[in-house]
């Protein structure tokens, strides 16, 4: 499976379910703001928080760089939220 093609909001599931030990707890929600930008708010199991966040943050902005890229490829502008 290639990142071309997949939705913003797919690519974040698919890159998160491959980081974290149960891959079945893995959920997005997609919000559309008023401004036309999406918000993606991603929960994971809580053993698997810090999977997804990494030491120092620096897993979690690895994500958002990814997304955001594929996010200006279809045009739209994203932010990520790693919610509880």
């Amino acid at each position: 499976m290639t990142g071309a093609g997949l939705s913003p909001r797919d690519l974040l599931e698919y890159l998160a379910r491959g980081l974290v030990d149960e891959p079945d707890a893995v959920a997005v929600n997609e919000v559309t703001e008023d401004d036309g930008s999406v918000l993606l708010e991603l929960s994971v199991a809580r053993e698997d928080y810090g999977n997804v966040i990494g030491r120092g943050g620096r897993t979690a902005a690895a994500l958002r760089t990814v997304v955001k890229m594929a996010a200006v490829r279809h045009g739209h502008r994203v932010f990520i939220d790693i919610v509880d």
